[in-house]
C-alpha cells in the first residue's frame, strides 16, 4: 500500500464551533456524510459552521467499492427528518445547505419525494438559504427526476464518480450512461444548475479523465469537482496513484479547456467542498 502524501493529511480540530455543530446534529438525530464517509475536510467545514446532511438512514442498498457507507438493509424512512434538517439549517444559520443521501433502491421513487420534502421544509424556515442536493441516480426514473425539478433546488449534483473504463469496477450496481442521462435530463427540463464530480487515483489515464469531462460537459454539467481517492479501509479498492500538486494544476487547465467555468479541483476536494463558492 502506498504511503499517504503529507498534503493529504489533515489535523484534528476541536473548538467551540466544531462542538456546536456536533451538538446540533446530535440533538436533531441527524447523520452527515462528513462522519459516515470519513471526509478529510470534516473539521474544516465544522469550523465554518456547516456540514453536509445525509438523509434516509446510514445503510445503502448499493455496495460501491470505494465508499465507506455501510451496504445493508435500509431503515424505514423517518418522516420527521425533513423538518429536523430544516431546524438544523436554521440553528446553524446556514446560507448554503447541502443534502445528500444513501442510495435507496428499495423505495419506488428512490427517495426523490424525501429530498423534495427536505427542500420544502428548509424553505419554510430559511427562505433565503440556497440548497444543493447530491442525489443517487434514481435508476434514471423520469418521475423521480421530475419530483426533484418541481422542488427546485439551487444546485442538482449527481456524481459520475469515475471514468467510463473504471466505472463498473468501482460502481458495479451503477451505470455510466445512466448517470450522464440524469444530469442531461435535469438540464434539459429546468434551469437548475447541475454539478458532478469524480475521484482520481483508481487507475484511470489523463486521456480518460479528459473524455469524462467532455461527456459531462455534453450532458450540460455546469459545475465540476475532482479530488483524490483515498482508500477508506483494506476492504475497499486500493489507490493506484496519488496525483501530485502539479498534476492538479494540469487538471484545472483541462477543465478550463473543456469549457468549465466553475470547478473545485484539488487533492482533498470532495463533492460539497466549498460548494457555495461555485454557486455565486
Amino acid at each position: 500500500m502506498q504511503r499517504l502524501p503529507e498534503y493529504l493529511k489533515r489535523p484534528i480540530i476541536d473548538t467551540d464551533k466544531t462542538r456546536n455543530v456536533r451538538n446540533i446534529l446530535k440533538t436533531k438525530c441527524l447523520n452527515t456524510v462528513c462522519e459516515n464517509a470519513r471526509c478529510p475536510n470534516k473539521n474544516e467545514c465544522y469550523t465554518k459552521n456547516t456540514a453536509t446532511f445525509l438523509i434516509m438512514g446510514n445503510n445503502c442498498t448499493r455496495n460501491c467499492r470505494y465508499c465507506n457507507i455501510t451496504c445493508a438493509k435500509p431503515e424505514p424512512l423517518n418522516l420527521e427528518e425533513p423538518l429536523h434538517i430544516a431546524q438544523a439549517v436554521k440553528d446553524l444559520g446556514l446560507k448554503y445547505a447541502v443534502i445528500t443521501s444513501v442510495t435507496r433502491d428499495d423505495l419506488p421513487d428512490g427517495g426523490a419525494e424525501h429530498f423534495a420534502n427536505c427542500i420544502k421544509e428548509i424553505r419554510k424556515l430559511s427562505p433565503d438559504t440556497k440548497i444543493e442536493i447530491l442525489t443517487p441516480d434514481f435508476k434514471g426514473d423520469k418521475n423521480s427526476l421530475n419530483t426533484i425539478i418541481k422542488a427546485y433546488p439551487t444546485v442538482f449534483n449527481h456524481n459520475i464518480e469515475t471514468v467510463r473504463e473504471v466505472f463498473k469496477i468501482a460502481r458495479p450496481q451503477g451505470n455510466y450512461e445512466c448517470s450522464l442521462g440524469v444530469l442531461k435530463y435535469i438540464k434539459e427540463n429546468s434551469d437548475i444548475l447541475t454539478k458532478s464530480g469524480l475521484m482520481i487515483g483508481l487507475g484511470e489515464t489523463f486521456e480518460q479523465i479528459e473524455n469524462t469531462l467532455k461527456d459531462l460537459k455534453e450532458a450540460g454539467c455546469d459545475i465540476l469537482t475532482i479530488g483524490q481517492y483515498i482508500q477508506p479501509s483494506k476492504n475497499h479498492l486500493e489507490v493506484a496513484k496519488y496525483y501530485t500538486l502539479e498534476e492538479y494544476e494540469d487538471l484545472k487547465e483541462l477543465a478550463r479547456q473543456t469549457g468549465f467555468e466553475k470547478f473545485q479541483i484539488g487533492p482533498l476536494v470532495r463533492s460539497s467542498y466549498k460548494a457555495a463558492d461555485c454557486c455565486n
